[in-house]
């Protein structure tokens, strides 16, 4: 293939992308998008409402190219990773939406150079893993913020049984438990305290956590909160069951961890251990008959 289709293809795609830039930038609203910035943040200046502007333009862009099934499933991912403040949503979308014409336009260019067909299936395959690797960060970080919560739980109801034997509502015991806390568990806390005291009432404010979460625990708490809530069961009986339910499967999950430990020994025994061990010991033993036959 000649070099001139090559070089067009790549000033036709540049001017494709930038058009679609000039598009979404010339299309945002200043007046509403600075309105809202300045509603959420504060008054800000000229150079920073133009910048969250064009962010606005480009994530509401990518909000309607990005299929609503997959829209859905990136909030629900983030939202167990703990919504980290470095990584919104809006910006998860805009760069999969940006990946895209770059991804197609590089395996563009590689069809029209008549590259071999390995590097360009090497190509979309990198593509697709790029697309998705802030899926699969998200699931990683939401896995172990789980287990986070789930060795966490059992000393927070601790807490909160010992501040309502004290005297404290179960509100003000959450609160508690909540601030002298540092982990997941305290900010999911805090949160559906948040919800409480902006109108949510307690049981969607405590449906949300179970859901936010899939820690199977948690979600059996909760439902234990919203049974004794119903049905005016004392709080007090409630969390200390809960409690004592929780450091025992803590103690069962310690458990069966010290049990996998043979399992897991046995691949890196196999595989690094023992052909050491093989070579040190008959090593010497096969030396000798080498050299035994080669003498005679």
């Amino acid at each position: 293939m000649s070099e001139p289709p090559i070089i067009l293809v790549s000033i036709l795609t540049a001017l494709a992308i930038g058009a679609l830039i000039w598009v979404l930038l010339s299309s945002a609203r200043p007046n509403r998008s600075r309105a809202l910035v300045n509603l959420q943040r504060g008054h800000v200046g000229p150079e920073a409402a133009r910048g969250e502007t064009q962010q606005s333009g480009l994530s509401r862009f990518a909000r309607r190219v990005t299929p609503p099934p997959l829209v859905a499933l990136l909030e629900r991912q983030h939202a167990r990773a703990g919504r980290p403040a470095n990584w919104p949503i809006d910006r998860l979308l805009t760069l999969k939406a940006a990946l895209v014409p770059f991804a197609t336009a590089v395996i563009g260019l590689l069809l029209m150079a008549g590259t071999d067909i390995v590097l360009v299936l090497v190509t979309v395959a990198a593509a697709l893993l790029g697309y998705f690797l802030p899926d699969l960060l998200l699931v990683s970080r939401g896995q172990e913020r789980d287990q986070r919560i789930e060795t966490e739980l059992a000393d927070t109801l601790d807490q909160m049984t010992i501040a309502v034997e004290a005297g404290l509502g179960f509100d003000a015991a959450m609160a508690r438990a909540a601030s002298n806390g540092k982990g997941a568990l305290a900010e999911e806390f805090t949160r559906t305290l948040q919800d409480i005291r902006m109108g949510v009432t307690r049981q969607q404010a405590f449906d949300d956590l179970g859901r936010r979460n899939e820690v199977a625990d948690l979600r059996q708490f909760v439902r234990a909160i919203q049974q004794a809530d119903a049905f005016g069961i004392s709080i007090g009986d409630v969390l200390r069951t809960q409690a004592g339910e929780m450091r025992l499967k803590r103690r069962q999950r310690a458990e069966a961890k010290a049990q996998q430990v043979p399992v897991k020994v046995v691949f890196p025994l196999i595989v690094c251990i023992l052909p050491a061990l093989f070579i040190v010991v008959i090593g010497p033993a096969v030396m000798n008959i080498i050299s035994a036959f080669s003498n005679v």
